[in-house]
């Protein structure tokens, strides 16, 4: 893989892979628009490089889940609307005016926050409005839900409503009937509203079918190559993290890897300490249970994770691929984002959004 400059830690970021996925998600949606989500920093991957990415293949609308993330995203996404889903409190209504942000509105008391906010300006404002369909998290619960229905006029006074929204709980799993029930509490709620286009879909959502699509999706873990639901992963690899072998050793049986000892070496063996560690987002847990790949051969890690090191157990890898210098992947094309993520006891979401932002972002136009 070239290297624009070297760094010993990497995450190498393919933005041609992730243009293909959004394409994938246009494919599945019908007349439906596809938003990006890129909310965590773009899962992890840059938000201001995957926005401009994306716009520049067509995406008109964003989510971020905080005011901060919009104002920070409001310079490189030009015209496009960005939608901020933590909603509005009376301190930040200033900021989402100045930059021409819109608030996911999650209860009555912030919609009737944003109908104060416009007729006070003389105007009318776009929001979108969250009813909570069963996830009892954010969005308007059945009680403020059936006051909304009951005096929309009223309470939507000053508000434009770009779309009612709401989220599944358990897209990632087609067979769960909790996706049903939501998808019959969402039409019903849309029925005792006022007409506006709709969106339910994340990733996982889309790929339940087109009843879940409506009029706008929102793509977040999928457009990143990270499979949202059981089964074959549909799409490309988008991330790919990466580090450098600093130095090999021989080492005989009977001794120990690492802090706490927690590796014990049962032959004569070849290791490998690897520049990357927690701090970098190479999670603890994956101490002596996850593995490195060296030109696509595996290689278990061994011994624990530490700050800024990892040590693999390269016995097994041909000697011609082993050197200082070498790069190892620890997901990627060889090691999924699942299996990563699986062995580190957590999920694709997780990892992504937990690499720190010492381990440098390098960008490319590839699909692989």
């Amino acid at each position: 893989m070239g290297k624009d400059s070297f760094e010993a830690a990497r995450l190498n970021v393919r933005l041609g892979a992730l243009v293909e996925n959004y394409r994938f998600f246009q494919s599945r949606s019908g007349k439906a628009e596809v938003s990006g989500v890129v909310k965590a920093d773009g899962y992890g991957t840059g938000a201001l490089e995957a926005a401009k990415t994306l716009r520049a293949a067509g995406c008109k609308t964003f989510f971020v889940a905080r005011l901060s993330e919009g104002v920070a995203l409001r310079p490189v996404a030009g015209e496009a609307r960005i939608f901020v889903l933590d909603g509005v409190q009376e301190e930040t209504i200033p900021a989402f005016i100045a930059n021409n942000l819109t608030p996911v509105l999650n209860s009555l008391a912030q919609i009737d926050m944003w109908s104060a906010a416009a007729r006070a300006s003389r105007t009318t404002r776009d929001a979108a409005i969250h009813i909570d369909t069963g996830m009892n998290r954010l969005g308007l619960p059945p009680d403020e839900l059936s006051v909304l229905a009951g005096d929309p006029t009223s309470r939507l006074d000053g508000i434009n409503v770009a779309q009612w929204m709401s989220h599944l709980a358990c897209a990632d799993d087609a067979e769960n009937a909790m996706n049903a029930a939501q998808l019959s509490r969402f039409r019903a709620a849309l029925a005792s509203l006022p007409s506006a286009p709709a969106s339910f879909a994340s990733s996982g959502g889309v790929l339940l079918g087109k009843d879940y699509v409506f009029d706008m999706v929102r793509p977040g873990i999928g457009l990143y190559g990270g499979n949202p639901a059981h089964g074959k992963n549909p799409f490309k690899v988008v991330a790919q993290m990466t580090g450098t072998i600093l130095q090999l050793r021989r080492v005989d049986s009977g001794g120990s890897v690492g802090y706490g000892a927690t590796f014990r070496i049962g032959r004569k063996s070849f290791l490998a300490t690897v520049a990357l560690g927690y701090a970098d987002g190479l999670m603890r847990s994956l101490g002596n249970h996850g593995f490195g790949a060296i030109a696509g051969h595996r290689a278990p890690i061994v011994g624990r994770v530490s700050m800024d090191l990892c040590t693999l157990d390269v016995t097994d890898v041909p000697r011609e691929f082993l050197k200082t210098g070498a790069e190892v992947e620890f997901f990627g094309d060889t090691i999924s984002l699942e299996e990563a993520a699986s062995n580190a006891g957590t999920a694709n979401y997780e990892l992504l959004t937990s690499l720190g932002p010492r381990l440098k972002r390098f960008y490319s136009e590839a699909t692989r």
